[in-house]
């Protein structure tokens, strides 16, 4: 979401040679598309056909379902689009993208693209890659920070729950997943995990 991507640009982080970018919340659209294009963007050397944007224009279902066609375009060949680098936030409640926790869209298998119309969250009209996207994946970054997200981040790196949290679920398959905290965010954990600073 928006607070990930001003973290990331705040910090300077910038991600080798991804091939394409998170979806995002249809409501926060512009800001975020404007976020990347102005913040962003101008750092890094992608060529601008292998930008794939949400089309704010379309009805949520319609939007869905074109974002799945330029996907499928971009990634020709491939059944399921394989992402170089995702770069995901977490949500309070362990919600990634628009993948909030008990949501029917957890168990989607079939669309890599998937509108929602009940979003417990506004705006309630969505659109979000879905798990096996991100499962498929050759990296995943989760970016956290603050207090408010340290027991998420306890029950997500550390729980192991019959019904685990959404971002709990991504796990790619044969890619990496990595997970960058500020001290805040992590200071409930238990675990053993590498501190290092960005200054």
């Amino acid at each position: 979401g928006p607070s990930c991507l001003k973290n990331n640009a705040q910090t300077r982080m910038q991600p080798a040679e991804p091939s394409g970018l998170e979806s995002v919340a249809r409501g926060c659209l512009f800001s975020c598309g404007h976020f990347f294009q102005t913040h962003l963007l101008p750092h890094l050397s992608i060529p601008e056909d292998q930008i794939v944007v949400i089309n704010p224009s379309l009805p949520v279902e319609e939007a869905a379902a074109d974002y799945a066609v330029k996907l499928k375009e971009a990634f020709q060949g491939e059944d399921m689009p394989v992402f170089d680098l995702l770069i995901l936030g977490v949500g309070p409640d362990g919600h990634t993208c628009s993948l909030f926790p008990d949501h029917a869209l957890l168990q989607e298998r079939e669309k890599i693209v998937a509108p929602l119309s009940d979003s417990p969250k506004p705006p309630p009209e969505r659109i979000t890659l879905t798990l096996p996207v991100l499962n498929a994946a050759r990296t995943v970054v989760f970016v956290a920070t603050g207090e408010s997200k340290a027991s998420v981040i306890k029950r997500i790196l550390e729980g192991h729950e019959q019904n685990p949290l959404p971002a709990a679920r991504v796990q790619p398959h044969t890619g990496k997943l990595y997970w960058f905290l500020d001290e805040p965010a992590a200071k409930e954990l238990t675990i053993p995990f590498e501190k290092h600073s960005i200054l």
